[in-house]
């Protein structure tokens, strides 16, 4: 088959978003398919996918584009079948403010029991803040979140953890809030989370979607797995599965523990309706599983967390999107 691969763009990921379109692309080829590379910021775009006629498309776009629906939206709009979830579902899930209102519909949907949990917050508007005096009334948000200091402030969309921070007091927030706010147009203030790290990665649809091994990651240097440590391969291990020991020292409570995490993963996972993959992350808090965010387009390069999980499941990459893109042949 003829995959269109893109990849680029001109997000703060832009980077990573390359190295994953290239691993894609030898992963493709290795499975006997034709990758077309397109970097999604030519204006060439849409012409060569018209004059190229792919079989099917896998985005390998990270953040703004490739995760909140435009190149879904386009492709749907060109008629080009593509891997993953379509454009409706990737703009719900690109706000990390949804999570609870996309939740509390599924659960009272399909009335199963409640697995995930995720840090209370607060989300605001740039406008709030610079024209409205939200930033004179600060001094709220320790009542406001519950459990006071410290709190996370991040971008209300993006990804890589790019405009994230820890902050352990008032005098800290106006910096970091004005510097998630370069970012994205809200700021998220919830609950910082302390706990064991997890990526899960998931594949297929709807219930017959199934979980890959969790992906434990331990930050050696710095606070928390910030952009940093996503860069530097000197500052963070990776554990795939995740070690039992780091769940429980009791190896039949920590494989309770870990499937537990696995429902809470598939929970949100079906909650969004996501399709054909994609990677929750989440922090395993000693009591609960508490989601952080939901990547549509998880990274595909070497050292990504996806290719990590599939290791450790036993797969190779290039057998796993060959699937994927195989199931587009007769669309």
């Amino acid at each position: 088959m003829k995959v269109a691969v893109l990849m680029g763009g001109d997000s703060f990921e832009r980077e990573f978003s390359l190295a994953s379109g290239r691993n894609v692309s030898a992963a493709l080829e290795e499975a006997g398919h034709r990758p077309l590379l397109l970097d999604t910021a030519s204006s060439e775009l849409v012409p060569t996918l018209r004059r190229e006629k792919p079989d099917v498309a896998y985005i390998a776009l990270h953040g703004k584009h490739g995760e909140d629906g435009t190149i879904q939206s386009l492709l749907e709009f060109l008629g080009i079948p593509f891997v993953g979830s379509g454009a409706s579902i990737c703009r719900s899930t690109w706000n990390k403010d949804s999570l609870h209102t996309t939740m509390a519909l599924y659960r009272k949907l399909v009335g199963e029991e409640a697995v995930a949990s995720w840090p209370q917050g607060i989300c605001v508007d740039r406008d709030a803040f610079k024209s409205m005096g939200a930033a004179s009334a600060l001094d709220l948000v320790e009542e406001r979140v519950i459990g006071g200091f410290p709190v996370a402030v991040k971008p209300a969309h993006g990804g890589s953890a790019l405009g994230v921070h820890r902050v352990d007091s008032e005098d800290q927030l106006a910096e970091a809030i004005l510097d998630a706010l370069s970012f994205d147009e809200q700021v998220v203030i919830e609950q910082w989370v302390e706990g064991v790290e997890l990526a899960v990665s998931v594949l297929g649809t709807g219930w017959d979607a199934y979980v890959l091994p969790p992906v434990e990651i331990v930050v050696k240097k710095g606070e928390f797995y910030d952009t940093q440590a996503r860069i530097d391969e000197s500052r963070v291990d990776y554990y795939a599965p995740v070690r039992n020991s780091s769940l429980s020292s009791d190896e039949a409570d920590a494989q309770a523990i870990r499937a537990e995490i696995e429902r809470a993963v598939l929970e949100v996972y079906r909650a969004y309706d996501l399709h054909d993959l994609a990677r929750i992350d989440l922090i395993w808090d000693g009591a609960q599983a508490r989601i952080m965010e939901t990547n549509v387009s998880p990274g595909m390069g070497e050292k990504s967390l996806f290719p990590l999980a599939c290791e450790a499941a036993g797969l190779t990459l290039s057998s796993v999107l060959d699937e994927l893109v195989r199931q587009y042949a007769e669309t």
